[in-house]
Formats: C-alpha cells, structure tokens, sequence
C-alpha cells in the first residue's frame, strides 16, 4: 500500500479513527497516534486497528506524509525510503516517549 486518499477521520476525543482506500478500493482502519511537522512536511503516525490485526493485517506502526493533490484532497503517501522513515521514527519516539515503552 502506498497512497491512500482519506476517506473520514473521527473526533478528536475519542480514538481518531482514519478509514483509507488502497489501490484496489479496499477499505482500510487505522487509528491516527500522532501528526507533526519535521523537516518540511507533515508526518501521520497510524496503527491498524485490533479488528485490522485480527483480520490478518500487520500490527506496525505506519508513517505518512500528508500530502494534497492537485485536486485540493489530503492525501497520505506511505514513507518507504529507509533513511527517512529512521528519522522519522526517532521523532516520534522522542515525542511519544512519555506514551509509549520503546524496546531498543
């Protein structure tokens, strides 16, 4: 899974849940953990949901940037590049440190 165009995103104050479409139009659940700016783009930290895992999908922390495409909609593009994706994790595991035990 690469793109994804984001379907809805719940409130706030309960678990944000974000339902995306992959390429085949199959719907996707994850829960949104974190969003921030570093190094000029927005990153989104998402986790399948538990339905997700026991239905067979990965049970991983995914990141995103979010991006809008050229029809105005928020797209989130799955970071694959190895060197950007550690980076991105050590800043989410210094945000999130106080949430989260991260194993080293």
């Amino acid at each position: 899974m690469k793109d994804f165009e984001m379907d809805e995103m719940q409130g706030a104050e309960e678990a944000s849940i974000v339902t995306m479409l992959d390429e085949d139009g199959n719907e996707h659940e994850f829960e949104h953990v974190d969003s921030f700016p570093f190094n000029g783009e927005t990153y989104v930290v998402l986790i399948p949901t538990e339905e997700e895992v026991a239905a067979g999908e990965a049970d991983e922390v995914l990141f995103f940037t979010l991006q809008t495409d050229e029809e105005g909609n928020e797209v989130l593009t799955f970071v694959e590049d190895e060197a950007e994706l550690d980076m991105v994790f050590e800043e989410f595991k210094t945000r999130m440190q106080d949430e989260f035990d991260f194993e080293d």
